[in-house]
Parts: structure tokens; sequence; C-alpha cells
């Protein structure tokens, strides 16, 4: 086993995504990676989420933040210099959810708290969320990563973020903040110090020494460059979104789906669709998405009782007929 450590001297996050998708795209075997970054004032997206309904964009991006979409599944996050974030990037045998949590909650554990799994992807501390997680699939690596808040400006998490009602109603609960908490209200925990922590917890869950690799030798490579110009690019960040409205949203037990289509009038074909979701099944919206494209708006698509997710494409044709 191979256990590397990169630690990111960059708080632009499109460079830190970079250099996440470059390691995640890597043909290693028996290697885990722990990646640990910091991003200044920036709503993180999902890869299937409409930006204009999860942030004040124009208000985020006056203030010199910024808007990034990552390629897993997942609802927005606010990162900022009081959070610290996390990558685990494994070759597909050494994959392993639980012990990757066990980094993170042996970290904590050297505070003196008591952390636990809650919901598809959250850690709590005291029942108030401190990390967020979402996973992907790679070719020849898995990928989780996730935030740690610790000293998160609160007040700017409350104006970036757009929260749905809907969403606050399931959590009963009236607003953001207080369904999240800050490490550095429960314990003496600062972005600096939690990082030897996550290290020593990194060596101690693996029972292995830990190479350090060069972050500035990583974001002078080609690769990583081109994968920095896709991740700052418009097509990438916006898409289509601008030249939709909103058509139909609900809440079903897998996530927020929200169904924007441009409809031929007439015919009634479906001639473009965007789904936002913050799913953690990317890959059912982007299919649900083909689906329906070039569909007729009178006649829902047949969908085999027996396909895989089958359940979350009937949930989202139910928004439309």
């Amino acid at each position: 086993m191979n256990l590397q450590l990169i630690i990111s001297n960059q708080t632009n996050p499109y460079w830190n995504v970079a250099v996440e998708n470059y390691m995640l795209n890597l043909p290693l075997e028996h290697t885990v990676t722990m990646y640990l970054w910091q991003n200044h004032r920036t709503v993180v997206i999902g890869q299937n989420q409409n930006p204009y309904t999860e942030c004040n964009v124009d208000l985020l991006t006056s203030e010199g933040g910024y808007v990034m979409r990552r390629r897993t599944g997942g609802g927005a996050v606010y990162h900022d210099s009081g959070n610290i974030n996390f990558s685990f990037i494994a070759s597909h045998d050494l994959y392993d959810q639980a012990r990757q949590f066990a980094v993170l909650q042996q970290a904590v554990a050297y505070y003196g708290l008591h952390t636990e799994l809650s919901g598809r992807n959250d850690v709590l501390c005291m029942g108030r969320k401190f990390s967020g997680n979402a996973f992907s699939k790679g070719k020849y690596q898995n990928l989780h990563h996730g935030t740690v808040l610790i000293k998160s400006n609160m007040d700017d998490l409350q104006r970036y973020l757009k929260v749905k009602p809907s969403k606050l109603q399931k959590h009963g609960v009236q607003s953001v903040s207080s369904r999240v908490v800050n490490l550095s209200e429960l314990a003496d925990v600062t972005a600096q110090n939690i990082v030897p922590r996550l290290i020593q917890a990194f060596k101690d869950v693996y029972g292995e020494n830990v190479r350090e690799l060069s972050f500035n030798h990583i974001t002078s490579l080609p690769e990583v460059h081109a994968l920095y110009e896709q991740f700052v690019s418009p097509e990438w960040l916006w898409g289509k979104w601008k030249n939709f409205k909103a058509q139909k949203s609900a809440r079903f037990s897998w996530g927020e789906v929200e169904l924007c289509v441009n409809v031929s009038e007439s015919d009634g074909i479906i001639r473009s669709v965007e789904i936002a979701s913050d799913s953690l099944h990317p890959e059912v919206i982007d299919y649900a998405g083909k689906m329906l494209t070039g569909a007729s708006i009178y006649v829902a698509p047949h969908i085999e009782d027996n396909s895989e997710n089958a359940a979350m494409l009937k949930d989202i044709c139910t928004l439309l007929y």
C-alpha cells in the first residue's frame, strides 16, 4: 500500500479542483492519496445544479468570490478561510468510505469531540453538521471529498447560499446556520492545527508511512493547466442555465430536482432539457436528460420497471407527465 499526501498552497478553487481531478485520473494501483486544500470565498455546486437557484451569483462575484462546479453530485456548499477541505483518492482495491470517514472522525476525536455519520453524506457533532461529503467513481480510482467547518463565516454562508424552504422544512429548522456548526465553537480547533491531526489520523488508520507530493510540481504540469481551463470556462460553470426558466421542481427521497425544458410549440417535442439536482447519482440525472430530449411532451418515455434506477427516472418524469 502506498500512502500519499498533497497540501495545496492555493486558495483559487479552480486550481484546487484541477489538481484533484488530475490525481483522480492517474492509473495508480494500491494507492491512497489524501489531499488537503482551502478555497477563498467560494460556493461549490454539484455537477447537475443550477448556479442561479443555488447561490446569489451577482453578490458573490461582486465581493470577490467564486462559483465552482465540481464533477460529483450532491448539494451546494460554502468554502472560505474557515474551512479545510479534504479529498481521498484511492485505487479501486483500497477505496473504503468507512476507513476514509474514520480518518476525519479520528482527527476530530483528538479534540475530545464525538462525531457520527448521518444521512447520505453528512458528519455531525452534537447533532449538527460540520462536514458534507460527495463521492465519484473514476476509471482507475475513486474519489471521496468533503469539507470541514472550523470557523466559517456563517453570515456570508447565509448571504451567498440560497437554501430552498423545502430543505429547511425537511430538517425541521428555520435557517442554514441552525443546521451546521463550526468546530471552533466546540473546541480549540483552527484551520492550522487540524492539518497535523488529519495527517496523523491518516497514518494511524492506514498503518503506513506517508509520502508528500509537491503541489507546485503538480500545478506546473500541462494536464493540470488544461483541467484548470475547463473548470474556469463559462460552458462548464454556467452551461445554458441563463437561457432557461425553471418549470417544475420537487423533493424526493433521493434529493431535490428542478426540471427546465424548451418545448417546440409546433409539435410538442422537447428540444432541450436541463435537470438540476443535488442527487448523489449524477449519472442518472444525465441519463434522464438524454431520455427526455427529443421525447414528446404528451407521451411519457417508457421505463422498464427492472431497469437500474427506474424509480428515480419515474420520479423525474412525474414532473412533466
